[in-house]
């Protein structure tokens, strides 16, 4: 490797690896201030709140790297600019593209470290997320149970009013639903205040529950008894939930069962897309063949026999010639019957309002089937674009920072400005915009509005063109607003015309 090349790749890294810890510092802080309600004052431990931290920087280093891939590389170009380094690369025959060379085949490597690193180690930080927060209502109940709305906890709803006291431990205006094990919610419980006590090295968290009513739905054993819809009603001053937890915070880590687009690799993405896509699609058949056997308009007449089809009509012709007709039986008339009201005068008018009644329940009945099967699917497909999207977006993630590369580069030489100042304004400008767009595409993608992978490569696909005007913009040794081109072709047109006026 030459010295000028080790030169430019020691600039490079050295910007890059400072930008990609200040930028990784910010981001921590952003996410702490948005996770501030959910740890702060919950009574979690120092290590458990640095583990969530640390589960979560893959998550961050997928937004951080691309951003800190396009600073450094407007930086250490902005500075050659401005301290007339460039200038002496090309006085000694360098171009720009000479001086790119290096830092392209380590930002190429690096988009396939980042690509690996996506398919890999984020699926895993991001099931570990799930499973923290998950674990930690188990831990820590006081942190899941949230004010002014119910929230899930170990089969039960709960909600209250206010929580206050030493790690939120006492609470007011308390709605309990239990679930039975069919999962119904069978079991109801208000209570003025509670408390929520744990004692050192116990498994057991015991809600004490001061002032309140029980309401229950006792099961009937028969059907008569089903008539009278039984219930157990009382009142209590003082009523004791026992709540297991586990032992430790061990169980914290405890993998649980669950997996969503986030949370896998290439591999298990791909498997899932197929059987997705065959589920709805057997979904939606099976539901469409079932609205059609309801509807029974589109069911097809059933072809007469030919021997059963002679023998009708020999029929036909022996009752024409006991009646004295002398039409012969073959001749067929026109159709007196054109519309649905013909049909309905056929029958007497006290049927023919039942046949109105009917027909409008039916098609009503249709409708609700038809749009509460519609919510269901909405919901299918949109986890099947998730997926897709989720599989792009590994791929869009690792070519984003080539093509960011590409466009910082040329941009710092363009600036002639180093440091942290404009070109930091300049990348975060350029990066939002890359970023709300692909946040835009996302969205719509996931409504089924435009298909999942335009969601996942449209930024991509805008940034790209921006890349190679920068780059040709700066061969050129042009700025970002030179329209001396501009004037020269139109001092040519005119030119031209003007010789034709002459002539």
């Amino acid at each position: 490797m030459r010295i000028l090349d080790q030169y430019i790749l020691k600039r490079f890294l050295y910007n890059f690896f400072s930008s990609f810890l200040i930028l990784m510092f910010i981001f921590i802080f952003q996410t702490i201030w948005l996770f501030i309600d959910d740890l702060a004052g919950k009574g979690l431990d120092f290590i458990i709140i640095a583990k969530f931290l640390f589960y979560l920087l893959p998550d961050l280093t997928e937004k951080v790297l691309p951003l800190t891939v396009l600073l450094a590389s407007i930086i250490t170009f902005g500075t050659f600019a401005e301290n007339y380094e460039f200038a002496a690369m090309k006085a000694s025959g360098m171009s720009l593209q000479r001086g790119m060379r290096v830092l392209a085949i380590l930002v190429c490597f690096l988009g396939i470290i980042t690509f690996f690193f996506a398919n890999n180690v984020i699926p895993v930080s991001q099931q570990k997320i799930y499973n923290l927060r998950r674990n930690i209502a188990t831990v820590k109940p006081a942190a899941v149970i949230e004010e002014g709305i119910f929230s899930d906890f170990e089969g039960m709803n709960i909600k209250v009013d206010k929580k206050y006291g030493e790690n939120d431990r006492y609470l007011d205006q308390i709605i309990i639903h239990k679930k039975s094990r069919l999962q119904r919610n069978t079991t109801v419980i208000k209570a003025k205040s509670g408390e929520l006590v744990s004692s050192e090295g116990s498994d057991i968290v015991q809600l004490l529950l001061k002032d309140g009513h029980y309401y229950e739905d006792v099961v009937p054993q028969s059907g008569n008894q089903k008539r009278n819809f039984p219930f157990a009603k009382a009142e209590f001053e003082t009523y004791t939930l026992n709540i297991e937890i586990p032992e430790d915070d061990k169980d914290l880590e405890e993998e649980r069962n669950v997996r969503t687009d986030k949370m896998k690799n290439i591999g298990r993405l791909i498997r899932d897309i197929d059987s997705l896509e065959q589920n709805n699609k057997t979904l939606v058949r099976a539901f469409s063949e079932n609205m059609v056997n309801r509807v029974g308009i589109f069911t097809p007449l059933q072809e007469v026999d030919s021997i059963d089809q002679e023998i009708i009509l020999a029929k036909r012709e022996q009752m024409r010639e006991k009646a004295g007709l002398k039409e012969p039986a073959d001749k067929t008339q026109a159709d007196s019957i054109k519309t649905a009201t013909d049909i309905i005068n056929l029958y007497p008018e006290f049927q023919q309002s039942q046949l109105i009644t009917t027909a409008r329940n039916t098609v009503a009945n249709l409708y609700n089937s038809v749009s509460g099967k519609k919510d269901d699917f909405d919901r299918r497909y949109k986890i099947y674009n998730m997926h897709i999207l989720s599989l792009h977006k590994k791929y869009a993630l690792a070519l984003s920072c080539i093509i960011l590369f590409f466009v910082g580069a040329p941009l710092g030489a363009i600036i002639r400005k180093g440091g942290i100042g404009l070109p930091l304004v300049i990348a975060i400008v350029i990066f939002l915009s890359y970023y709300f767009i692909g946040v835009f595409a996302a969205n719509y993608s996931k409504e089924g509005n435009i298909h999942p992978i335009l969601g996942a490569w449209l930024s991509t696909i805008i940034i790209l063109p921006l890349g190679i005007f920068l780059t040709r913009k700066a061969t050129a040794d042009r700025g970002l607003t030179d329209f001396s081109f501009l004037a020269q072709r139109f001092r040519s047109f005119f030119r031209f015309r003007a010789k034709d006026d002459q002539q």
